[in-house]
C-alpha cells in the first residue's frame, strides 16, 4: 500500500471519527401532516423531509433552515424490539417543537419512516448538523 493510500484511509477515518464524535444523542419523536403553517416558514412549503427542533435547539428561530443527519441507535420501549432501519435521513428544522425535552425532536412522519419504524412512535437517535 503505497504511502498516498495511507493518508487517504487515515483522512477518512478521522474525518468519520469526527462525525461520530459530534453527534448529539436524544430521541425522536414524529408528527403528521398538515406541516403548515409552520413557525420558521408561515405558509411556505418546505417538502416533508423536515423536523421541528426543541426550544434549546430551535434558539428563537436561529435554527430555521439548518440542516440534520439523523440516525436511529435503537428503541426507548418494548413496542418494536428492532425499530432501525440502518438508515439515515436529512431534514431541515422548519418549526419548534414546544412539547419536546432539551435532548428530543419531532420528525415529519416521512423522515422518521425512513429510519425507523413508525409503530415504534420514539427512538434514540444521534444527529449533527450538517
Amino acid at each position: 500500500m503505497g504511502l498516498m493510500t495511507r493518508a487517504f484511509i487515515l483522512i477518512i477515518m478521522v474525518a468519520c471519527l469526527t462525525s461520530v464524535a459530534n453527534a448529539i444523542a436524544g430521541q425522536a419523536t414524529f408528527y403528521t401532516p398538515p406541516y403548515i403553517p409552520s413557525s420558521c416558514y408561515g405558509n411556505q412549503d418546505r417538502g416533508v423531509m423536515i423536523m421541528a427542533a426543541n426550544s434549546g435547539l430551535f434558539n428563537n428561530r436561529g435554527a430555521c433552515g439548518n440542516r440534520y443527519r439523523v440516525s436511529c441507535t435503537g428503541r426507548t420501549n418494548l413496542g418494536v424490539l428492532q425499530p432501525c432501519t440502518g438508515r439515515t435521513v436529512d431534514v431541515t428544522v422548519v418549526d419548534l417543537c414546544p412539547g419536546c425535552a432539551s435532548n428530543q425532536i419531532d420528525l415529519s412522519q416521512e423522515a422518521f419512516a425512513v429510519i425507523a419504524n413508525p409503530d415504534a412512535g420514539r427512538i434514540n437517535i444521534d444527529y449533527n448538523r450538517i
